[in-house]
């Protein structure tokens, strides 16, 4: 009977593997890829007045499209809320989760999904107005705090206020514009998220000069794209993408030289990286230009934060722990070889 069971058990997880690893053949067929992000988030999705969709998660989805299917362009995105987004990913209505979504243990074990990389390095703050005359979270026990229901956050500050024997109201919504409203109706003290997140919420407020992002950082927020479990072909392509685009800042490749480099470059990094050395294409079921594509859609990591989220934008975020490794940051993948 044991032995049954395990060869059921064993049945299962390959029927579902199998039912699972369609989705470059699937993306190909529609000829457009699905991309679950943020409703509206400055800086990472967001949809302009003439419906265009702009910000880092959505060139992260250009630059996939450009890599399967050679064309960028060829993206449907799905605004997805913080509560329904794994559900919409395990339920195939997307093919990819490109919404500002913290790596965490249970994310990866309870749900049937993975991570595919980090590619922005975030922390959990807070913002508050500057009539509050507050400096530091450290002297906010009482406050009212705002956050979004779904989400880290509210199990982080829980914790934070927990730990230093701390109290605080919870006022919870479930979309970023309850919060932005609630928020400048004063019916809470400050609004809690990703640090990130807050710099986009500050530019919704009416006088964003009139309120502070605080110094303290009270928790690691690794952001990352996410796919489903059981289609290994997918999640490498995906992950691969990700990779090649922070690759392609470390040796120099953007969006303006990819032609040229492919011609001329004789270096073995970035030939391998443009798919003029090695089978690297083929071995996960694209072509050898695939990365070449992808860079040239949308421009190498720096070009990606720079234009989105750096100081070029309207954001102002300064790479910090973003930057490269080898420029101050944390940033650090795996070579293309």
């Amino acid at each position: 009977m044991k032995k049954l069971l395990w060869a059921l058990s064993v049945l299962v997880v390959l029927l579902g593997s199998a039912a699972n690893a369609a989705t470059l053949d699937d993306v190909k067929a529609r000829g457009k890829l699905l991309c679950g992000v943020n409703p509206g988030l400055l800086g990472f999705a967001a949809k302009g007045d003439d419906g265009t969709w702009a910000g880092f998660d959505v060139d992260f989805c250009h630059a996939v499209a450009a890599a399967v299917l050679g064309d960028g362009a060829k993206v449907e995105y799905v605004p997805l809320n913080a509560q329904d987004r794994f559900d919409k990913l395990k339920s195939g209505a997307v093919d990819v989760l490109a919404r500002n979504t913290t790596w965490t243990m249970e994310r990866e074990t309870k749900f049937p999904l993975r991570f595919v990389g980090v590619n922005y390095m975030d922390g959990q703050g807070f913002l508050v107005s500057k009539a509050l005359g507050v400096n530091s979270v450290f002297t906010m026990s009482q406050a009212a705090i705002c956050f979004l229901t779904g989400t880290t956050t509210e199990a982080n500050v829980e914790d934070f206020f927990r730990e230093r024997e701390m109290v605080f109201t919870q006022v919870k919504f479930g979309t970023i514009d309850e919060v932005v409203a609630a928020y400048e109706a004063g019916k809470c003290d400050s609004y809690t998220a990703d640090q990130s997140q807050l710099y986009a919420i500050r530019l919704k407020l009416a006088a964003p000069d009139d309120h502070i992002i605080l110094p303290d950082v009270i928790s690691k927020e690794p952001l990352g794209p996410m796919v489903r479990q059981g289609d290994e072909q997918w999640f490498s392509i995906v992950r691969w993408t990700l990779f090649a685009l922070i690759n392609a800042e470390e040796l120099d490749v953007k969006a303006a030289n990819v032609d040229d480099l492919r011609a001329n470059s004789k270096k073995p990094t970035v030939r391998r990286l443009l798919g003029l050395e090695g089978t690297f294409g083929a071995d996960m079921g694209l072509d050898a230009d695939w990365a070449a594509r992808a860079i040239k859609a949308t421009g190498n990591y720096a070009e990606i934060f720079e234009r989105n989220l750096g100081k070029g934008s309207k954001l102002g975020i300064e790479r910090g722990i973003n930057a490269l490794w080898n420029a101050g940051g944390l940033l650090y993948v795996p070579p293309v070889r």
